[in-house]
């Protein structure tokens, strides 16, 4: 028995270097993010982010503290700087990992030859649904914050708990980052068995605030994306017309964490403060689920630090961190995550193929908490649903939450039902074609009643034809028995005639 014991403790000692198992490699890390402030997801804004986790990584006595990353910031600019860097960058040593860019167009380039060249990508951004399809261009990209498809589950749940039918969504296009766009097309893409009606204006003209009104008042549900200061206009010109007393419900999509499309803030310190609040207690704002984990606390700090330090002295959005910033962060992680596994099954960093494929379909413990990846390679994405629930104050406060790795719809006790019950209940009715359909519902109508006079008639004219042609024959039939008889008598006058002589 001793003699057994020791033998178990030898083969615990052999295995326990393979348990603990940590590799030793350089890792060349581009990064593309813009140097314009302007963007929620600027160099300065994101790349502290990325230092904190290479930081995390590197810290002795980790299980990934033999990699060594070197990480090398390009600019991009929503166009084409990013694959030209890219391009002119791999004509000397190829990256082992690229992280960004964001903005769709500038995304798809850079992804489609990334997935070439067999280098795993992931971005917080290209969250337009075009990048689902895994298949062959964008095989080796993985999306670490939530689609819009994604958040547009949190809507499809809440049409589906409510009964809701019809939707009018209300955006403005910017022909930029066309964020709000992308947004509605999530939304439109996952509702197609709805009544669903579109809406948008450009960032350059005068909102046509009397015909949003009138699109309104033919729906049920109004989700808008556009800045905050335009959310309140349509608001309070919906309170005036009369349009917030429950006949219909309003949301608006917070996007990415920032308070520049608009966190429920009615207050501007003008003479419309009080209708703003009065109109804000139809609107409902949905926005990624906020965690209260205390490493995410110590970050913030961090990040908070570094902005300052960055010289953002007017920075309404840098008090909070936005997903840009956390899902950067995670990336990092996720990265380590999946060429440790990678390693210890034989494969090299080179192989792209390989180690993407480990990032997919896991989940793992982020900045703010458990981060869920599916089959795809696109994050689930968790979101809260926020109301007025003090009309006297005008605060608001999360009333449900909506976790997408198992689609449920999680109501809080805040949540009050009457809120979200549609005091009148819309008739179906037929989607009206867009303008550059030719026929209207008009022109429609004249062909359906065409149809039917010109069927009618030619069932008149079969008739028609019909009995006129048994009018026909009897007559000829009439005509022939009479025309036999004159000549069955002429001949009998005849023979007469001869018998005589």
């Amino acid at each position: 028995m001793p003699c057994f014991s020791a033998l178990c403790v030898c083969f615990v000692l052999l295995l326990s270097p393979a348990l603990t198992q940590t590799f030793s490699e350089d890792i060349q890390v581009l990064v593309f993010l813009p140097q314009n402030n302007s963007y929620l997801f600027s160099n300065a804004r994101v790349a502290p982010a990325i230092r904190y986790a290479q930081q995390k990584l590197e810290t002795a006595g980790g299980a990934y503290s033999g990699f060594h990353f070197t990480i090398q910031f390009e600019d991009s600019d929503c166009l084409n700087d990013a694959l030209y860097r890219l391009v002119d960058r791999s004509c000397g040593l190829k990256p082992d990992l690229i992280l960004g860019p964001v903005c769709e167009y500038e995304a798809a380039a850079v992804v489609r030859l990334a997935s070439h060249w067999n280098i795993p990508v992931i971005s917080a951004g290209a969250l337009a649904a075009g990048f689902s399809n895994k298949n062959s261009e964008f095989s080796h990209l993985t999306r670490i914050a939530p689609s819009y498809v994604k958040m547009a589950e949190t809507f499809s749940a809440m049409f589906e708990h409510f009964t809701w039918r019809s939707a009018l969504l209300v955006y403005q296009e910017d022909k930029e980052e066309r964020n709000c766009y992308f947004t509605v097309e999530g939304i439109y893409h996952l509702m197609v068995d709805l009544h669903i009606k579109t809406y948008s204006f450009s960032r350059d003209e005068r909102m046509d605030t009397e015909d949003i009104l009138h699109n309104i008042e033919q729906t049920e549900v109004v989700i808008m994306c556009m800045p905050a200061e335009k959310i309140r206009e349509i608001m309070l010109a919906a309170h005036r017309r009369r349009l917030t007393n429950g006949n219909h419900m309003f949301f608006n999509v917070e996007l990415f964490n920032a308070t520049s499309y608009g966190n429920g803030s009615w207050k501007k310190g003008d003479k419309y403060d009080n209708d703003a609040k009065k109109a804000y207690a139809s609107l409902n704002t949905v926005t990624m689920l906020r965690t209260v984990k205390p490493e995410f606390e110590n970050f913030s700090m961090e990040m908070n630090k570094s902005f300052k330090n960055s010289g953002f002295l007017d920075c309404n959005d840098c008090g909070s961190v936005n997903m840009f910033v956390e899902g950067f962060h995670d990336a990092m992680l996720l990265y380590a995550i999946a060429l440790h596994e990678a390693m210890k099954n034989g494969f090299s960093k080179k192989n792209g193929t390989e180690v993407t494929s480990h990032m997919w379909n896991r989940t793992f413990e982020g900045i703010a908490g458990q981060v869920s990846m599916d089959a795809n390679g696109d994050r689930n994405g968790d979101f809260s649903l926020m109301s007025m629930t003090n009309v006297e104050a005008g605060t608001y406060e999360v009333v449900a939450n909506y976790f997408g790795v198992n689609g449920t719809f999680q109501l809080l006790p805040a949540f009050n039902t009457d809120h979200f019950t549609l005091k009148v209940k819309y008739k179906e009715h037929l989607e009206i074609p867009d303008k550059s359909c030719e026929l209207g519902v008009s022109a429609m109508t004249g062909v359906i009643v065409g149809a039917v006079l010109g069927t009618a008639m030619l069932i008149g004219f079969y008739f028609f034809r019909k009995n006129y042609r048994i009018t026909i024959e009897r007559r000829t039939h009439t005509e022939e028995c009479d025309t036999g008889k004159h000549r069955q008598l002429r001949e009998d006058s005849i023979r007469s005639n001869l018998s005589a002589a």
